[in-house]
């Protein structure tokens, strides 16, 4: 079509958006729908038609740019919104928006779609706004691209919908329930902090005190888990020394520096010198040729406090969680020798 030709035929489709018939609309949009050259402006007036129209429109065409397809959303009805998830291809932009604003229906959408590309702070934020409900969970999970922080983030949603679950709460009690949860909670994220990479692991511990979770509990567990670089990067995160510092202190230094730098992340007198004997512990672990420790830190560091008084209730709260520690070092030994006897035996 020359110029003169082609403006007539827009003018002549821009007035029939105005056709009262829905019908006449369809028909339009149907024969544009996988026109590369089709006007953009009739192609998007059609997208924000009624439900029918609009979706011949957004999963067909490929006129609509990325910045109509995010207005369309926002602006648009769910159904909307799930007509744009389920495109061939949904772009970084497009899938951020409905991860902003959409309700589960769209999110599960798009997640399912193959051609939609999920940016880690998209998958975040999904996490976040409706990570508590079951499905959009699983769905995350199963995600080999999830980052370490949103797989700790539903966790935690996990753990509170057990608490929660009255099943659960009156088999073993709401309070022991709480416990519980929040346990295993820590202990999933320790093993998720063990298997981040570095630059993941300080975006992790900045989530983890966001969420009130980098509680001397949780650092005690740390430390005597063997998760040495969740335990430097959190005392990074709470101290606010430089890291280089932090390390050096840890990996190397006497007594008072360690105890100092430990209270400067909000540990009181008594707990810091606990926490302390444990990095000193953990000091001796790390030099090679040491074989006369063989000992877990949690249980040598029981039989310490065994010798002296623990002074407050916080103290006395931290040695309770050091006495579970050492016990279920004890249980993974016994477990880890049946193991060893059975495979000689056979």
């Amino acid at each position: 079509m020359n110029g003169i030709d082609r403006h007539a035929a827009e003018m002549a489709m821009t007035y029939l958006l105005d056709d009262p018939s829905p019908k006449v609309r369809l028909s339009l949009i149907e024969a544009l729908a996988d026109c590369s050259t089709a006007p953009r402006t009739v192609i998007r007036a059609l997208a924000e038609d009624q439900p029918e129209i609009a979706f011949v429109a957004i999963s067909r065409s490929r006129v609509l740019s990325d910045e109509d397809l995010v207005d369309i959303a926002a602006r648009g009805t769910a159904e909307t919104r799930a007509l744009i998830a389920a495109r061939d291809t949904v772009s970084c932009s497009v899938a951020a928006a409905i991860a902003e604003i959409g309700d589960q229906e769209e999110v599960s959408i798009l997640l399912e779609n193959d051609g939609a590309a999920l940016l880690q702070r998209s998958l975040m934020r999904i996490a976040d706004r409706l990570g508590h409900i079951a499905d959009i969970r699983e769905r995350l999970l199963a995600r080999a691209d999830l980052p370490s922080d949103a797989r700790q983030l539903l966790a935690a949603r996990l753990g509170d919908a057990l608490a929660g679950c009255s099943l659960v709460q009156a088999t073993i009690g709401a309070a022991r329930a709480e416990r519980v949860t929040r346990e295993a909670g820590d202990v999933a994220a320790l093993a998720m902090a063990t298997a981040a990479r570095p630059e993941e692991l300080a975006r992790m511990i900045a989530h983890l005190r966001e969420a009130g979770r980098l509680s001397p509990a949780f650092l005690m567990r740390a430390l005597c888990g063997g998760a040495g670089d969740l335990f430097v990067a959190a005392i990074v995160e709470l101290s606010g020394v430089a890291p280089k510092r932090v390390r050096s202190i840890l990996s190397g230094g006497r007594i008072h520096s360690i105890r100092a730098l430990l209270e400067s992340t909000g540990l009181g007198r008594d707990v810091g010198e606990i926490f302390a004997e444990a990095v000193l512990l953990w000091q001796r672990e790390a030099k090679d040729g040491d074989d006369a420790l063989h000992a877990p830190i949690a249980t040598r560091l029981l039989d310490r406090l065994r010798s002296r008084r623990t002074p407050s209730n916080a103290a006395a709260a931290i040695a309770e969680l050091v006495e579970r520690l050492a016990f279920a070092e004890k249980r993974q030994l016994a477990r880890d020798y049946a193991s060893l006897a059975s495979l000689q035996a056979a």
